[in-house]
């Protein structure tokens, strides 16, 4: 491993479970009811920070698709009129869905005609595809379209139940997408590798993972299947039994552990390593790391809007979600009304508590006497509750603590995660605290 990461089985095994957990940071609080679409607007016409944007398809082709297109295009409308003149888009992010050629040109000039969009061929806009339904000429299409960063899901394969063989075999299509990403001149070219399913054995995992490695993307997300990212969730419930025994997870994710590093990745953060030219790695090293549900990125710190099913916004200190099952959705927006359901105001504790992660997570460290400064009295009294936490932390190696800085170690680099659960520790809000401190604006 690197000199300034050490991996531990026995540390992995105590806080690996809590640490897989934060696969999604910033986590998206519980919402309430009694949100509305006025919430949003007042929000957006009042931001003082860049978007990111995320447009949510649907990933199957289907009848709905036309629909569901027309309901994101009035959306796009309805939106777009609201827009600070601050607010210009500094990423455009596109989930993978099934649409035809003429279908995404369609919904992406309406996109960049109502929202300030960078014009710049090679901005920073990202897409996620499914294999399955991209080819070279697909490929081609989304880099015209000014998309510069792709993320490619490389899964198993569907349950044995379905009678479908179980193991990753067939790397071509992948070959070739990422040799079509280079060919275009993409920046970025990232890949999904899942570890921890029940059908999956240590040497199948070793496979799969030599022949993703072998293609040499760019960048590698690893997660457990059990805490997958937010693209790959449902609301499909799984048990226990779906999941491999937590001994064989701990295999894989170590030989993925030695593999990677050995091919030549350094570790971000949340599972996403990257090779030492990509842009992530730069931007850690000189503290231009940025991250928000879309992701580790190398923009400036920006609020994000979503845009479709279920879409996810956070402005300012507003936690936003779109309805999310389709018909209540697309009925909404068929009537000229946003189909905003519920949010939440974040909580001065909960800003705090956002502050903390972030640095942790793309700095490696907290300067203590900023976030006072900052933050003031709640500041102390919210390191206080974490701290016998922490200090058991710090006597495992994973931390240093001091008054004026909390710094990972590196034992703790793979587990910076375990950290930030730690950190929610904090999180009591008891009236008393409310009152006191109201609403304080979130750290810089």
């Amino acid at each position: 491993m690197p000199a300034d990461i050490q991996s531990s089985r026995q540390l992995i095994k105590r806080y690996g479970h809590a640490a897989a957990t934060c696969s999604d940071y910033p986590p998206i609080g519980p919402l309430q009811q009694g949100f509305a679409a006025i919430d949003l607007l007042r929000a957006l016409r009042s931001g003082q920070r860049p978007l990111h944007l995320a447009v949510s398809l649907l990933p199957m082709q289907s009848a709905f698709n036309e629909r569901y297109l027309a309901c994101l295009g009035r959306e796009v409308e309805l939106l777009g009129c609201h827009i600070g003149a601050k607010q210009s888009v500094q990423r455009l992010h596109l989930s993978r869905g099934a649409v035809s050629a003429e279908q995404l040109q369609r919904l992406l000039t309406l996109v960049r005609k109502r929202f300030a969009v960078h014009s710049s061929a090679f901005g920073d806009d990202s897409v996620e595809i499914d294999p399955a339904q991209t080819d070279w000429a697909r490929m081609g299409l989304l880099r015209e379209l000014g998309f510069n960063h792709v993320s490619i899901g490389v899964a198993d394969a569907c349950s044995p139940a379905a009678g479908v063989v179980v193991d990753f075999r067939d790397s071509r299509k992948t070959r070739w997408l990422i040799e079509a990403a280079r060919t275009l001149q993409f920046t970025s070219v990232n890949i999904d590798l899942g570890y921890g399913r029940a059908w999956q054995s240590l040497n199948s995992f070793r496979n799969k993972l030599a022949a993703i490695i072998e293609l040499q993307p760019g960048r590698i997300l690893l997660f457990d299947y059990a805490y997958p990212p937010q693209r790959y969730r449902s609301s499909q419930r799984r048990s226990a039994r779906d999941f491999a025994a937590a001994p064989d997870k701990q295999a894989m994710y170590q030989h993925a552990l030695e593999k990677l590093d050995a091919a030549g990745y350094c570790y971000i953060g949340l599972g996403q390593f990257a090779l030492k030219d990509d842009p992530l790695v730069g931007a850690r090293e000189s503290g231009g790391l940025q991250l928000n549900w879309l992701g580790y990125s190398c923009e400036a710190s920006a609020d994000l809007l979503g845009i479709g099913v279920g879409g996810i916004s956070h402005i300012g200190t507003l936690q936003l979600q779109n309805r999310r099952d389709l018909a209540s959705y697309q009925m909404q927006l068929a009537n000229d009304q946003l189909a905003t359901f519920h949010g939440r105001h974040s909580s001065a504790q909960e800003q705090l508590q956002s502050a903390l992660s972030e640095a942790l997570l793309c700095d490696l460290q907290v300067d203590l006497q900023a976030l006072e400064a900052s933050f003031g009295e709640l500041s102390r009294d919210y390191m206080s509750a974490c701290r016998p936490a922490l200090e058991q932390m710090a006597a495992d190696g994973l931390l240093q603590l001091t008054p004026q800085a909390l710094s990972i170690l590196p034992a703790g680099r793979l587990l910076v995660g375990a950290v930030c659960k730690v950190l929610e520790q904090g999180r009591t809000e008891p009236a008393a605290t409310q009152r006191r401190f109201g609403t304080l604006s979130a750290m810089p």
